[in-house]
């Protein structure tokens, strides 16, 4: 496993970060510790998840994985959807709990996909971080979303205002968004400028990519790491994808302009409409939308 430095942090991280959405899928929760520590036993040590992940069950089953030492040997993240400090400060609580652990490594800001969930952000939630920092429940601060890169810049932008630095930022990076509402281009030069770790997501895009029949798996994470990211985050539901990951960490070598502009010229023509990115151009990826409760 190759291990990338996060950001201005100095934490040393595995190119591949394992999804926590995914965990919830296998109908027997003991499946889903067993590619937790086959991934953490094979040297990924980045742990992706989210306070709403399968209603917790996601973290609940991540937490089980962790005992027995595991817990020592990864760098935990989970996300949080609250827009108020009250329901902020409940969501990080519910979290450790679930994950049976004193400390978060990383707590990301789920889905920024308005242009007014920067401001919201720094009008409660930030103080339910900064007091949960200060108690040694989180570590480091970052902000996700998959919408549109304006709202990124906008998260950007109003934290410069604040004089706040994030630690992170987790979008889509793959072989469509490089030609449509592109987070490549339009965030991920500002968040290299400001040494902010950079975590990619969706590098196939939950399947969509590999429905268009343009692009291949390996592909898709090839192209992924290939780009200045700290962690390719991607979701492993049996042992199978875990497999297939891996093999793409190990395979990796950068790639030239030729092969570059080769997987990109592949995928042009489908990448236009926005099909195979759902999450950008339909609400069916958007959890805060779909249930508004979330974020009270």
């Amino acid at each position: 496993m190759t291990y990338r430095t996060l950001g201005k942090t100095n934490e040393k991280v595995s190119a591949i970060g394992l999804g926590g959405y995914h965990l919830g899928h296998p109908p027997d929760p003991a499946e889903a510790v067993r590619i937790v520590r086959s991934a953490i036993d094979r040297g990924i040590n980045f742990m992706d998840n989210c306070w709403d992940y399968y209603l917790g069950e996601s973290e609940k089953r991540m937490g089980v994985a962790l005992r027995d030492g595991y817990r020592q040997k990864v760098f935990l993240m989970t996300k949080f959807d609250g827009r108020t400090k009250e329901s902020t400060a409940r969501q990080v609580d519910e979290s450790l709990q679930r994950l049976e652990t004193d400390h978060i490594d990383l707590i990301q800001y789920h889905e920024n996909i308005r242009l007014e969930d920067p401001d919201r952000f720094f009008k409660g939630p930030i103080e339910a971080l900064m007091d949960a920092k200060k108690a040694g429940k989180i570590r480091y601060i970052g902000f996700t979303g998959h919408k549109d890169p304006l709202v990124h810049l906008r998260m950007l932008e109003v934290a410069a205002q604040h004089k706040f630095e994030f630690d992170t930022c987790q979008m889509p990076l793959n072989l469509m968004d490089a030609h449509f509402r592109s987070f490549e281009h339009m965030v991920l030069p500002k968040l290299v400028a400001q040494h902010i770790g950079v975590l990619g997501m969706k590098s196939m895009g939950d399947g969509n990519l590999l429905k268009s029949g343009r692009v291949k798996p390996v592909e898709c994470l090839h192209y992924a790491l290939n780009l200045p990211t700290s962690v390719v985050i991607t979701g492993c539901e049996s042992m199978a994808m875990l497999d297939q990951a891996v093999e793409a960490a190990r395979t990796f070598q950068p790639l030239t302009t030729a092969e570059v502009s080769a997987l990109l010229a592949k995928t042009r023509d489908a990448a236009m409409t926005g099909e195979f990115e759902p999450f950008k151009t339909t609400q069916q990826f958007d959890g805060t939308a779909q249930h508004p409760q979330w974020m009270a």
